[in-house]
């Protein structure tokens, strides 16, 4: 297998694992804050990714020298920021609507973005997929309303996602840049500790308003997939599709979490699928 294909493999796994992320978004919705969810999420993983992670990083460490801006930065926009704003929207929108914007924005401000900055020149079919994403996007925005495309304006929920996508695009930039001598695991877990120290604030900030949430075996266990699937396991495969193919390639696997999130809503979540979502979808897939 040549490592194309090895980052192929990478990304779709990472897909699969981040497809439940919006269901939980949404499932929870009522039941935990969009801020304690993110910050007891990154918790864990970070407790669960220590035991194999601060071994590599303690003989590592001297990679970390000069790099604290790049670990902010990072940290702050993969990890604070991208899913702390997918929960907030999960209070205004549904999952495949969470889905579907979220992943969509994503690779085409990743496009945009590798070309604005690094001054890089993405293929024109990346560029042609950038356009079927955009116009999915904006049949969903608009429901299929294209003529109000002149006088829109986006709805709450739908400016957090946008907000979350571009930050995942900045996240998905600055990764690429990982500071040379340092392990995926080590790396990892000095941006999950970094990202959760910077929730704290906001955290406290949330308990001091909304108070303890009810831990249920549902909050729980949702919690659990969160740090197991969605945080360790998937953000070790996205970073190694990133290394293996490149930030603009790897974004675009991202088209795939709404397929599979519409599929979890339906069944578990019993949301339907308007005409709008699938055009959507025809466009985008």
């Amino acid at each position: 297998m040549t490592s194309v294909q090895r980052g192929i493999l990478c990304a779709l796994a990472a897909v699969l694992l981040w497809s439940g992320n919006f269901i939980i978004a949404r499932a929870l919705h009522a039941s935990v804050p969009p801020v304690a969810l993110a910050f007891w999420r990154w918790l864990f993983a970070t407790l669960l990714l220590l035991p194999v992670a601060i071994g590599p990083l303690w003989r590592e460490r001297a990679a970390l020298r000069g790099r604290a801006l790049h670990v902010l930065g990072t940290a702050l926009t993969g990890i604070t920021l991208f899913n702390t704003f997918i929960y907030i929207a999960g209070h205004e929108v549904p999952a495949i609507h969470l889905a579907l914007i979220g992943t969509t924005a994503a690779p085409l401000f990743v496009l945009l973005l590798s070309a604005l900055i690094l001054r890089e020149r993405p293929a024109p079919r990346l560029w042609a997929g950038a356009a079927l994403c955009l116009a999915g996007l904006l049949v969903l925005i608009t429901q299929g309303r294209l003529t109000t495309l002149a006088a829109l304006h986006l709805s709450r929920g739908d400016a957090w996602i946008l907000a979350a996508g571009f930050s995942f695009a900045l996240y998905t930039l600055q990764v690429r840049r990982r500071p040379p001598g340092l392990s995926a695991r080590a790396y990892l877990l000095v941006l999950f500790a970094t990202g959760t120290l910077l929730l704290l604030p906001a955290y406290l900030w949330e308990y001091q308003k909304t108070g303890p949430f009810a831990l249920t075996p549902v909050t729980a266990g949702s919690i659990a997939y969160l740090a197991v699937c969605a945080s360790v396991l998937a953000f070790l495969l996205w970073n190694e599709s990133i290394r293996r193919i490149g930030p603009a390639r790897t974004a675009l696997f991202g088209n795939g979490i709404p397929v599979l999130s519409a599929l979890e809503a339906v069944w578990l979540l019993g949301e339907r699928i308007t005409p709008a979502t699938a055009v959507a979808f025809a466009l985008i897939g």
